[in-house]
């Protein structure tokens, strides 16, 4: 894989339907500092649900992430390539049913921008922890002290994040894009946000606003964290089952 906006593509690690004719596809993005792999267990437990079943569930590395790292010295992806990258991968998939787009972390974000980049493309969104800083939190002092801190805790769980340029440049390009909130305040596609009350790095404290600017979106706060426990699993199963039933 080569740096080329036009050959732009995303590593795919899944693809399944149970049916032998899917209603929906569900393409989920992973995170910051992680891969496709964060989708296993919250994909066993969709598999689970029999009114699931007519479902195709796609999962994608993003670049930089998982099978989609190359040993591009460069690897300086930005929003631009990884939303290319993101639709190019899209359209070889071939689908001709309704797309949902669920996000995690900084998966949120992208999912978020390619919906608005692309109208009527994306039946629904559903995010999974986003990150929502706004520009007053751009703006505070504690701000950069507390990347910071997010950026040294990832290196304690694996010292390679300290000097690998495509988590950095994630955190500094994507995370840090101080145009995430207005691309979220925007939306015009239904819109479930599934959050953990105890979240300290999503800065939650501003959904509530969020969700008075945009009457579209929704949202459920669950107990937990940042991960995907069975509380925000329970909830994404929920809102799949609602989609499924208004699609039929």
């Amino acid at each position: 894989m080569t740096k080329k906006a036009s050959t732009l593509t995303l590593a795919k690690t899944y693809d399944k339907v149970a049916a032998d004719k899917p209603v929906l596809t569900v393409i989920f993005i992973h995170g910051i500092a992680d891969d496709s792999s964060r989708w296993v267990r919250p994909i066993e437990r969709l598999r689970e649900e029999h009114k699931l079943d007519a479902v195709r569930f796609v999962t994608f590395d993003l670049l930089g992430s998982g099978k989609s790292l190359t040993d591009d010295e460069n690897l300086n992806y930005d929003f631009k390539d990884q939303l290319e990258a993101l639709d190019n991968s899209i359209e070889a998939l071939d689908i001709d049913t309704p797309i949902v787009l669920v996000g995690h972390s900084m998966g949120c974000l992208i999912s978020a921008r390619y919906a608005s980049q692309h109208k009527n493309k994306i039946r629904e969104l559903i995010l999974i922890s986003p990150p929502v800083y706004t520009k007053k939190d751009f703006e505070s002092p504690k701000f950069e002290p507390s990347m910071d801190g997010f950026k040294a805790l990832m290196v304690v769980k694996n010292p390679i994040y300290k000097d690998q340029k495509a988590f950095n440049n994630e955190l500094m390009q994507i995370v840090s894009n101080r145009t995430n909130y207005d691309i979220l305040e925007k939306l015009v596609e239904p819109t479930t946000i599934i959050y953990g009350a105890a979240d300290k790095i999503i800065a939650g404290y501003n959904i509530p606003g969020l969700l008075k600017a945009n009457s579209n979106i929704l949202a459920f706060k669950t107990p937990g964290a940042h991960g995907i426990g069975h509380e925000k699993c329970d909830k994404l199963v929920a809102t799949l089952k609602r989609i499924v039933n208004e699609t039929l």
